[in-house]
């Protein structure tokens, strides 16, 4: 299964895009002993649209471009579930234990979702009720997608 985070607004070179791309190469590498042959990270320009509808329909066709047929997509947003760490492993075990090809991850932008995203997602996913930064949030996810590998594979990393 190929694993991607999506997100809207570009990521500048920085902490917070060191931080992303250390889980990622850590969950890849650690992923493809249970079925997880690669985890990347793509963005898209924020929209210059005039008004928060039109942004947000702007984005999610964007994003829903970059959503390969058959995936599962994950949308985060403020209103989702909150899992903890070992549920959302669980639910990426039940993935890959599906056969699904792609599980992509949807952040949205500044203005959230367009309601097809949210509508079409196989899962809406807060990471809690407090507001992030997106490039926090991007780094929090993917720590979360590491952490989830590291349960499927016994691996010491998550300890609870």
């Amino acid at each position: 299964m190929r694993v991607s985070v999506n997100a809207v607004g570009r990521l500048k070179r920085g902490p917070e895009r060191e931080l992303c791309e250390r889980y990622v190469e850590r969950a890849a590498a650690q992923g493809r002993t249970v079925g997880v042959s690669a985890v990347t990270m793509s963005d898209i320009a924020e929209s210059q649209a005039a008004t928060v509808e039109l942004r947000r329909a702007d984005e999610a066709a964007r994003l829903a471009a970059m959503v390969p047929d058959r995936a599962v997509t994950v949308a985060l947003d403020e209103t989702g579930r909150e899992l903890a760490s070992t549920a959302f492993a669980a639910r990426l075990r039940g993935w890959l234990e599906d056969g699904t090809p792609d599980l992509c991850f949807l952040i949205g932008g500044p203005d959230g979702h367009g309601g097809e995203i949210r509508e079409s997602a196989g899962l809406v996913l807060s990471l809690g009720r407090m507001t992030w930064p997106h490039g926090l949030a991007r780094a929090m996810l993917c720590e979360q997608i590491y952490r989830a590998v590291t349960i499927l594979v016994n691996h010491p990393y998550h300890r609870s």
